[in-house]
């Protein structure tokens, strides 16, 4: 009888054993942000794709792509601003954020370190200048000499990095590079083409710079954690408002050019 009681026991230990181990397994990403009632987006002051309006509310293409996207999960939409954008897969690894969106470049180093969705705009990295000296450099190898500014862990700064002679000036996003350029504490910025048709030239914060040679071009997709079932979710909403045309309006609305 004891033998029995002695089995009955370690049997029924076993099972709460496997119990708590199975209620210890956490809830996939898509889960714990309905869970959580908010989509925490990973963001920069990056204007066209999202900057504050006169309300002091976010706005832009990828704000409002991200509110979108919230409303379909049924979550509310929590913009989070990275301060260091080189530290961005940091933020999201330790879920700090839920996605990284704001024009990110779709590189290696963002296909190391998260799970990239299909892209969704077209962009490249270029050179912006005072604009009475901009036609004088035609060349990556005419730029060699000069002081450039970049964001920290950007796309930008990687192009910088390819020009023989320059000196390279890291900053804390790309709104400080073109501030650097404007007070002439650097001779040139590289930024995204999307931002330096935003903020550059007649009627703009920038009137006296404007836009030079363009170094590379690429594609922006969305960043989230590896293995992350809301990269799924994301790209199957995302083929929805391409096929329906919602996109393609809010593309236009920002004079942006969507990916194919």
């Amino acid at each position: 009888m004891k033998k029995m009681i002695t089995l009955v026991l370690a049997i029924l230990m076993v099972a709460s054993l496997l119990t708590a181990c199975g209620g210890a397994k956490s809830d996939s990403d898509l889960a714990s942000i309905k869970k959580n009632g908010k989509l925490v987006v990973g963001i920069t002051d990056y204007a066209p794709m999202d900057y504050k309006d006169e309300n002091g509310q976010w706005t832009g293409f990828d704000a409002e792509f991200a509110q979108l996207f919230a409303k379909e999960l049924g979550v509310d939409c929590e913009f989070y601003v990275i301060a260091d954008w080189g530290k961005k897969f940091m933020e999201l690894e330790t879920k700090q954020i839920d996605a990284v969106w704001n024009g990110m470049t779709i590189t290696e180093e963002a296909k190391l370190n998260s799970n990239v969705s299909d892209p969704y705009v077209i962009n490249a990295q270029v050179v912006v200048m005072k604009a009475d000296v901009v036609a004088g450099y035609t060349t990556p190898d005419s730029l060699s000499g000069l002081t450039i500014a970049v964001e920290n862990g950007s796309a930008g700064q990687d192009a910088a990095g390819a020009i023989t002679g320059a000196t390279i000036v890291p900053l804390q996003d790309q709104a400080a590079a073109l501030m650097e350029v404007k007070a002439g504490t650097a001779d040139a910025c590289v930024i995204d083409i999307t931002m330096a048709n935003a903020m550059t030239g007649a009627g703009t914060n920038y009137a006296d710079l404007a836009v030079g040679i363009s170094l590379t071009e690429e594609l922006y997709g969305v960043s989230f954690r590896k293995d992350s079932d809301v990269t799924a979710a994301f790209n199957d909403f995302m083929a929805k408002l391409k096929a329906d045309g919602t996109l393609q309006a809010l593309a236009d609305k920002y004079s942006l050019t969507l990916a194919g």
